[in-house]
């Protein structure tokens, strides 16, 4: 036996074995039995280490379900081993870090809260929507990025004088990230969107420099498209050439895939944060270096 083991959880089993092979360490699977009510039943394949386990699960769709295996699997992990590094490429409710409106659960505490009573050494994270929402862990977390995977991945193919948009000024920081690793230009988008109804509006006016130009959109993360559709359907508007889409997370929820496609995006490129048909970009050697 190596002298750790990685546990492959059920949301991330292809990216555990991944990572296991460039850290050579035993990989150790799990399987899955839902029950008719939802509970699930967690059985784990092979022997732990007592030195340091490593446990990779995304929480992604369906978040609670996967939120409470990747728990369950660092408590069983903790029983056996000193020290539980836990992966979780994408983590699910990031985006509750802050008290936006009156009453609202800052979720991310909890998950702090929860992360360290079952054991957890420290945390790797793969391009959080927010890094306000690590400072709620009382634990070691480390947030990595997956930007250079995803330029090198662009640089790779053809394309005509190229640009990075980001589809908002929160982005602003990655996309110029982005274009400086890629050596081109950036443009942020000026987007609006309606905390109560989510409707997003783009407030940017013409943009005359990007006729005729490919395009990269870059994002941390897409759920229902509804940015990128908007950023694109403006963007095509002022007669670029093709639009392309870069991101870490797709999570493409209710068809958002097919949506994005029929607002005029060439190609949609992701990070395998997220397992699915544009996961495009390993993220393993990555983690590997930050586990190290």
């Amino acid at each position: 036996m190596s002298k750790f083991t990685v546990i492959g959880g059920n949301s991330s089993q292809d990216l555990a074995k991944k990572l296991s092979k460039k850290l050579k360490a035993d990989l150790i699977t799990s399987k899955v039995r839902v029950f008719p009510d939802g509970e699930s039943k967690i059985t784990l394949d092979g022997k732990l280490s007592k030195n340091k386990t490593i446990v990779v699960q995304s929480i992604y769709p369906p978040v609670d379900t996967n939120l409470i295996q990747t728990l369950s699997l660092v408590s069983k992990a903790k029983e056996s081993s000193n020290e539980i590094i836990v992966i979780i490429p994408y983590m699910g409710y990031a985006r509750q870090d802050r008290e936006f409106l009156s009453g609202e659960i800052i979720t991310m505490k909890v998950l702090g809260i929860l992360f360290k009573g079952v054991g957890a050494s420290r945390i790797i994270v793969v391009d959080i929507h927010s890094m306000i929402g690590l400072k709620h862990f009382k634990i070691k977390v480390k947030n990595v990025s997956a930007i250079p995977d995803l330029v090198y991945y662009f640089k790779k193919m053809k394309l005509k004088d190229p640009i990075v948009i980001s589809p908002d000024q929160g982005g602003k920081e990655r996309a110029k990230e982005f274009a400086r690793k890629f050596e081109c230009e950036y443009i942020a988008l000026i987007k609006h969107r309606d905390r109560k109804t989510g409707k997003v509006q783009i407030k940017t006016s013409r943009l005359e420099e990007i006729k005729g130009r490919d395009l990269i959109l870059v994002d941390d993360m897409i759920s229902t498209g509804g940015s990128i559709i908007k950023a694109t359907e403006f963007l095509r508007k002022q007669k670029c050439r093709r639009v392309f889409v870069a991101c870490t997370h797709a999570l493409l929820i209710n068809g958002a895939e097919k949506k994005i496609k029929k607002s005029g995006v060439a190609k949609i490129v992701s990070v395998n944060t997220i397992p699915g048909k544009t996961s495009l970009v390993d993220i393993s050697d990555t983690i590997a270096q930050a586990i190290k």
